[in-house]
């Protein structure tokens, strides 16, 4: 018969302000509140708090996918990096899965974890002031990019890259990759990251960067979280502009669409490019669009129209050229995603599909995924991307990408109303059956969608890059209580 461990000693925790004291049983493994006067047991001081009110783990166990739900046991909101350090420590002991979430902004359970412990990154979120010339800024994992943007244009500076939306937080998209459409001429976001601070999954929290514990640090860029939780990041700076051009350019063929964009990005005529695709009056998906975007000074020159757009085979009858600010462009969506909040929209279920394709197969790949694509599969507010991407700028060991010169990311931005699961499971196998085309076709995904995945799924998806992220686990997160959520390693 084995022995039970002798009961830890008694240690204090702290509660906000309405929550209960957390006290933590070691032989159930849970966290319980502890009766008034009573210490709780095992759970160490803490410059912030744990919470297992029913607000606080019904949060934590949803994200804006609205499709999984994996309810903790408490959730952390801390008061320092410290808390984080303490919390994984005690995790790790205990065998608890650990999950860090930032806005939450997952499709499918990623930054869940059942029965464990959530650690809400959000206040984290220092943007440290920039002295002179600074190249780069010191960042908490929970700022959003938006606050990132705001804090270094006052100094005339801004990150090279944003996502599409800006309220992610920094820690979220660096653990997934950070695409948008500057990366074809930059990189995403973690091929734009200059140190990493984190806490790894035994506790310790060290920096790391390109010259010191360069396989941490590479780990944790587009490593979803398994090796080690990002509390901040030193991310690369450059000249802002004081405003951009913004061109539409409407087609009404896929691969004169594909091809006039990959024309753009290997010319690098212009600092952004990103495309949509809409549906026509019959309902099916074959209305083309190329955004592209010039800056002007001091980053760039004044763009010239002619020059630009030369040799383009789009229908200039229908292009929209419009000036805005800088910061104004970057919030572009902000409008829209208020519109749909007041519609309801965003507490729908969002079962995402994000993938890579390689440029090659891109136009019989896509035009097979969009041939099959209805109204009705996208959703009220969906949306579908699809633009090409540079691969030699694309630098992250663990962000895959196709074995291709100019990989496309096609995302289709489904939604589907809340309380009707047959058709998220429908759409979900959508999201699988064209995952296996494109995999099939040589491409990757792009693991911020819904596609289910089981840890085979994982090692063909790393490929040559698994050996590294599976060493990188064993030491440094050697009792794996990291991000369950992703399926990524089955847990010891």
């Amino acid at each position: 018969m084995s022995r039970t461990p002798p009961r830890r000693a008694a240690l204090r925790g702290l509660a906000a302000a309405g929550t209960a004291v957390i006290g933590f049983d070691p032989f159930t493994r849970s966290w319980t509140a502890a009766a008034a006067g009573r210490p709780p047991h095992g759970v160490p001081g803490l410059d912030g708090s744990l919470h297992t009110d029913e607000a606080s783990l019904s949060a934590a166990a949803d994200d804006f996918g609205h499709v999984v739900h994996r309810r903790p046991a408490a959730v952390l909101r801390p008061g320092s990096v410290e808390d984080v350090v303490t919390m994984l420590r005690f995790c790790g002991r205990h065998g608890i899965p650990v999950a860090p979430r930032g806005q939450g902004h997952g499709t499918n359970g990623q930054a869940q974890a059942e029965g464990g412990l959530v650690v809400e990154t959000a206040p984290l979120d220092a943007v440290r002031p920039l002295g002179p010339g600074s190249a780069g800024v010191r960042v908490g994992a929970g700022a959003s990019w938006s606050d990132v943007a705001k804090a270094t244009l006052a100094h005339g500076l801004t990150p090279p890259v944003f996502t599409d939306y800006l309220e992610l937080s920094v820690g979220g998209t660096l653990s997934v990759g950070g695409l948008g459409g500057q990366a074809h001429r930059v990189g995403a976001q973690v091929d734009n990251v200059m140190e990493l601070e984190v806490v790894t999954g035994e506790g310790e929290r060290t920096r790391c960067s390109p010259a010191r514990h360069r396989d941490l640090f590479h780990a944790v860029l587009a490593g979803l979280g398994q090796c080690a939780v990002i509390v901040g990041a030193t991310v690369r700076l450059v000249r802002a502009p004081g405003s951009v051009r913004r061109y539409v350019l409407p087609y009404g063929d896929l691969r004169t669409f594909l091809d006039d964009q990959r024309l753009l990005v290997e010319q690098r005529r212009f600092a952004y490019v990103e495309g949509q695709v809409t549906e026509d009056t019959s309902g099916a998906f074959r209305r083309y669009a190329i955004e592209a975007v010039a800056y002007g000074p001091p980053a760039g020159e004044t763009p010239d129209d002619t020059a630009l757009l030369r040799g383009l085979r789009h229908d200039p009858s229908g292009t929209e050229i419009t000036d805005l600010a800088y910061y104004d462009f970057l919030d572009r969506i902000a409008p829209g995603v208020a519109a749909l909040k007041e519609a309801g929209l965003w507490a729908y279920a969002h079962p995402w599909l994000d993938v890579l394709l390689p440029g090659r197969a891109a136009a019989e790949v896509a035009g097979r995924i969009l041939g099959a694509l209805t109204p009705a599969d996208l959703g009220p507010g969906g949306v579908v991307l699809l633009y090409p991407l540079v691969r030699e700028r694309l630098r992250t060991p663990l962000l895959r990408t196709p074995d291709d010169p100019v990989p496309y990311l096609l995302a289709v931005l489904r939604t589907a109303p809340p309380g009707d699961p047959a058709t998220v499971r429908r759409l979900l196998a959508a999201n699988r059956s064209a995952y296996d085309l494109v995999r099939a076709a040589g491409g990757t995904w792009y693991p911020t969608g819904s596609v289910p995945f089981d840890d085979t799924d994982w090692r063909q998806h790393f490929g040559p890059a698994w050996p590294r992220l599976a060493a990188a686990r064993r030491t440094y997160d050697p009792h794996g209580i990291l991000v369950p959520g992703q399926g990524v390693f089955r847990r010891p």
